[in-house]
């Protein structure tokens, strides 16, 4: 279930260095009154991660990924190699990534507990959700780092207000690619990412002008939608489309009145195994009310996996396929 987050938040705490090593060890644990520790070049690396403090000294060499957000970060920036094990997939990993994930371990198909995780002995938790890192996940943060193991979460799903982004923008979105490159000693790999996601995000087609949407996650007798503020609204807004919500909200609930009332043109469905477009369409096909919508009436659905539905390297190739669909049902703008 996606975190609903509906306060007004300020924009991300910086990335800093730091300039002088801490009494660390590589993976961010104290280390004993008579031991000193070598950092690699580039480190230490500081950053506050969603309020945490967390310090490295060296690149994570054996890291632990949960939520797709996380793994598929890793997968585009080259390093398959470090993760010692995934869990809780939202779907399947897309090209150009399947083949390398395809030999990863998975070690749960939900939240990894936390003696899972410590017996594939990691260095890093790298999480796409706060609550995966709690006590009956992963492991609270304070107690992984006791045991010499750092933890960092996708910051576009950090919960509390004062650090999510005000909000997200793919600028913002590159931003977190560029700490996590920094984090894992691989900023130029990370700079060639954003390049290419730049790139391809500047040819993204665009919605005819005053083209209205509705962004449906899950939820049938009150939808799950997306609000002004989060991935859903950054990746309507690259593709021209007008969201009905109005709140300012990550995610958000709204019910089929103001539905009806707002009248999307188009309805974005979210495909989930749990909630498929499929369902969706076949619910809405068959209520008296909702089959009189213009979407309805004309199927101007669009579909998009719940995968890429969260903040990260999906989401520019979202917007792309959004403007496809769009484009199919004769929508785009014309140039």
């Amino acid at each position: 279930m996606n975190p609903i987050r509906t306060a007004r938040p300020r924009l991300l705490a910086a990335l800093t260095v730091a300039t002088l090593a801490l009494p660390l060890a590589a993976c961010g644990a104290e280390a004993d009154d008579d031991t000193t520790t070598e950092t690699a070049a580039g480190y230490p690396v500081t950053v506050d991660n969603c309020g945490t403090e967390v310090t490295f000294t060296a690149p994570p060499e054996r890291v632990v990924t949960i939520k797709s957000t996380s793994t598929e970060l890793m997968l585009a920036l080259g390093l398959a190699d470090r993760i010692v094990g995934t869990a809780f997939a939202d779907g399947p990993v897309p090209e150009p990534w399947a083949e390398e994930a395809a030999d990863l371990e998975v070690i749960s198909d939900q939240a990894p507990s936390h003696e899972v995780v410590l017996e594939h002995e990691p260095d890093l938790v790298f999480a796409g959700w706060e609550s995966n890192l709690a006590a009956d996940t992963a492991g609270e943060r304070d107690t992984l780092a006791k045991l010499g193991v750092n933890s960092y979460v996708s910051p576009a799903a950090c919960m509390e207000p004062e650090y999510q982004p005000e909000k997200m923008t793919f600028p913002v979105l590159f931003d977190q690619f560029r700490e996590a490159g920094r984090i894992l000693g691989v900023p130029d790999a990370a700079e060639e990412l954003i390049a290419e996601q730049e790139a391809a995000l500047a040819e993204v087609g665009k919605a005819a002008d005053g083209t209205t949407a509705l962004w449906w996650s899950s939820g049938e007798d009150t939808p799950f939608v997306g609000g002004t503020i989060g991935a859903p609204q950054m990746v309507l807004d690259a593709v021209g489309l007008d969201n009905v919500v109005t709140e300012d909200a990550t995610w958000t609930s709204l019910g089929w009145e103001a539905i009806l009332d707002a009248d999307p043109d188009v309805l974005v469905l979210v495909d989930a195994t749990w909630n498929s477009a499929e369902d969706k369409i076949e619910s809405l096909e068959s209520n008296p009310a909702t089959r009189e919508l213009s979407a309805v009436k004309a199927e101007r659905y669009l579909v998009i996996p719940f995968p890429a539905g969260e903040a990260g390297v999906r989401s520019v190739s979202a917007a792309a396929d959004l403007a496809d669909q769009l484009d199919d049902l004769g929508l785009l703008q014309r140039q």
